[in-house]
């Protein structure tokens, strides 16, 4: 028997959900695929998808207001909101979008009953530009029915990025919850599901406060040692450098009983960290901070070259250093 001919790639029918140009669109890994195969997303167009070469942006962030705060939401606080701003203003029947460290069972977006919507910053992303997935995300959340969640997906590589919708102008003003009560302002109707995890959430919550005197500091509480955790806007090797002058010459600590430890690197910034008594609050430290920020810009601007003490106080300063992301 012959082989039947194959189709020539004219004769071809469109498929079912592709656009004029054959493209396939990005949809969820377990729904059908666009194409009309019937097959799952992930078992057809999505493989490719999956194995497409996406490059890793370093600073997601920058560009963006707050950019400092952005990283130190993504990795260090619990429980934080952001009222945000949009280009090109909040559509008919949005009051509102916050951005928010985390939802209830993960999702990366909700809209709300009312319309307004809250965005997961801490989620997963699918491809190496978290920019450009959160703002995927936002986006369908802006057209979801309200009262629903929003799920994740791979963003298409040429979509908008946060920088794309959000007011460069306009103010970035984390507001630190001690809980994740902000998930639920009508709590008598929340569903069990909901109430369940925000009672794991709240367990698992480190008491964190945002330093009022200096940008993108973060104090928290843990049982052994209290830390502040300062995510700083400067090119890494200058900052280093900097620390290791300061470090050399004894004036990188915060007060009697503080000590900073080292950093870690975060989307592109570095992040160093002290070690502070069980005793000292985040208004304690303050003024030592503020005087640490003065100390810190003079030894930025030094140029002269390193010691053998403040080289040897930046080896230890780098051998202390990860990178989170």
């Amino acid at each position: 028997m012959a082989k039947k001919r194959p189709q020539t790639k004219a004769g071809q029918p469109r498929r079912s959900g592709a656009g004029a140009d054959g493209t396939v669109p990005v949809v969820g890994a377990r729904e059908p695929c666009p194409c009309g195969s019937g097959r799952r997303y992930k078992a057809c167009h999505g493989r490719a998808a999956a194995h497409a070469a996406t490059e890793l942006v370093q600073r997601p962030f920058e560009g963006l207001p707050g950019e400092g705060d952005w990283v130190a939401l993504r990795e260090l606080v619990p429980a934080a909101t952001v009222e945000l701003t949009l280009k090109d203003g909040l559509p008919e029947g949005v009051p509102s979008v916050t951005l928010a460290t985390v939802l209830p069972m993960a999702w990366p977006a909700l809209r709300r009953d009312d319309g307004s919507v809250l965005l997961g910053l801490q989620n997963d992303t699918a491809s190496g530009d978290i920019s450009r997935d959160l703002a995927d995300t936002l986006r369908r959340a802006l057209t979801a029915e309200p009262g629903t969640p929003v799920q994740g997906r791979r963003a298409p590589a040429d979509g908008p990025r946060l920088q794309d919708l959000l007011d460069p102008e306009g103010a970035f003003e984390p507001v630190v919850h001690e809980g994740f009560e902000f998930w639920v302002p009508d709590a008598e109707n929340a569903t069990a599901e909901v109430t369940a995890s925000l009672e794991r959430a709240n367990a698992a919550a480190i008491p964190t406060a945002k330093l009022a005197g200096v940008d993108a500091a973060y104090w928290c509480e843990t049982p052994d040692k209290n830390h502040l955790r300062w995510v700083m806007p400067y090119p890494e090797e200058r900052l280093l450098d900097a620390l290791a002058r300061l470090h050399a010459a004894g004036q990188s600590s915060l007060g009697e009983g503080t000590r900073l430890v080292g950093s870690f690197r975060a989307h592109g910034l570095t992040v160093p960290v002290w070690d502070l008594p069980t005793g000292m609050s985040a208004e304690d430290v303050e003024k030592p901070a503020a005087a640490f920020a003065e100390r810190l810009a003079g030894a930025l601007d030094t140029d002269a070259p390193l010691t053998a003490d403040e080289r040897r106080a930046r080896g230890g300063l780098t051998n202390r250093q990860v990178t989170l992301s």
